[in-house]
């Protein structure tokens, strides 16, 4: 028998028998279903977690230095940081300070008007932001138009701003901003570039910013102390090694007593990158604790496939024993057995698939705020290749016991 005609008989006795092939399959379709969501599902979350991460900005280290008895000491620490990451261009793309005012303050445009302190929807209030040349850069935002601000800006504390995204798009609509002015406070700004929208879910602070010389820290922030600030890594190995450095440098201006209590300040230091990793990790554990539980059912199904089988060997005594009569080897009573199940799982298998194909779409509408989110490849190949292989290892006994029959006693059967 040739392997057409093993497929043909399989095809033929499961529609002979449509309604135990079906609920002989039922344990492979919801299997392969559960499989194919539970791991998208968790696939796509961490697909969210890695595009969080690169849109708040790879390689980024934060820097958190606190001063204790002078407001001044803050400039001084962004003076020493801001110098000594010169010295380590090889490394480090920028640093600034990364500062946020929190006083309530009005902007305007024309016959626009918007507030830092917007009570009736917090998605819409503005965050003003004090940062160096280097802002953009440091943070992962992309110039869609005009010009970062300037040292000399930030030095001469020169009256300009960078726009967020979507602050441009209320204040201006679809009118390039760049050349414009707009005012802070009844203060004249001239806005000199404007950002891409992140459009991060959750952070709509992100888009909805503007960024002005932190040397205004002083007029606008009532002078308070400068603690937090970003330095931007060329790569994730340049991360480590900056992360080292600065450890040493902040070490040396801000000692300890020999109890390693902080005399004049304390830092703290941290990258996303370990977050970011660790993270992944998590998911990548997370689906394979998913999948192997959905894979239970695949197991159960493919225990419902031996069963069946066993029973059809039953039924088909009699046949087996006239094809070993006529001359058929057990090699091929075996393979007939083995392509019956595998067929068996593999329709299932592909149901599973549709079913799964429609879940995940509904699982990420609902579990990952309406995402679009579709198995990928690799899953949907493993799911039905693993649905097929699952038919032959539980077809394998049944396959034997039908190939050892002795055909006297076979045809002696009822």
């Amino acid at each position: 028998m040739n392997l057409f005609q093993a497929f043909k008989m399989a095809f033929k006795s499961i529609a002979h028998k449509k309604t135990r092939s079906f609920l002989t399959m039922l344990g492979i379709i919801i299997g392969v279903a559960s499989v194919v969501i539970m791991v998208s599902v968790v696939q796509g979350q961490n697909q969210k977690n890695l595009e969080y991460f690169e849109k708040m900005g790879n390689n980024k280290i934060s820097v958190d230095a606190y001063y204790f008895y002078s407001s001044e000491g803050g400039n001084e620490v962004f003076q020493s940081l801001y110098d000594y990451c010169l010295g380590m261009q090889d490394l480090v793309v920028g640093v600034t300070p990364n500062i946020q005012t929190y006083q309530d303050m009005t902007i305007k445009y024309g016959g626009k008007t918007v507030s830092t302190q917007n009570y009736e929807n917090w998605e819409d209030m503005i965050t003003v932001v004090l940062g160096s040349d280097q802002y953009g850069a440091c943070n992962n935002y992309t110039l869609a138009n005009g010009r970062e601000l300037s040292y000399l800006d930030i030095q001469n504390t020169n009256n300009v701003c960078v726009l967020g995204g979507r602050l441009k798009e209320t204040l201006f609509n679809f009118v390039d901003p760049v050349g414009e002015t707009i005012t802070i406070n009844g203060q004249p700004f001239l806005v000199v570039g404007w950002y891409e929208r992140k459009d991060l879910e959750g952070w709509p602070e992100l888009d909805n910013m503007i960024l002005l010389p932190y040397t205004f820290n002083r007029t606008l922030n009532q002078n308070s102390p400068i603690n937090s600030f970003v330095v931007k890594a060329k790569n994730a190995e340049a991360t480590v090694e900056a992360m080292t450095k600065l450890d040493a440098f902040l070490a040396s201006m801000f000692p300890k007593d020999a109890d390693g209590i902080p005399t004049i300040g304390d830092y703290y230091i941290r990258s996303d990158n370990a977050s970011a990793e660790s993270i992944q990790q998590q998911s990548n554990m997370q689906a394979l604790v998913l999948g192997a539980i959905a894979g239970i059912s695949l197991l159960v199904g493919g225990i419902g496939i031996m069963n069946i089988m066993l029973v059809t060997v039953t039924e088909r005594t009699r046949e087996i024993g006239i094809r070993k009569a006529i001359g058929a080897e057990r090699r091929s009573i075996i393979a007939q057995f083995l392509i019956e199940a595998a067929v068996i799982c593999g329709i299932g298998g592909v149901l599973g698939i549709g079913i799964g194909y429609v879940g995940t779409l509904i699982a990420g509408k609902f579990l990952l705020q309406g995402t679009m989110l579709l198995p990928s490849a690799g899953i949907t190949i493993g799911a039905f290749a693993f649905s097929v292989v699952l038919g032959v290892i539980f077809g394998i006994y049944p396959a034997i016991k039908a190939s050892g029959l002795q055909p006297v006693e076979a045809l002696r059967a009822e």
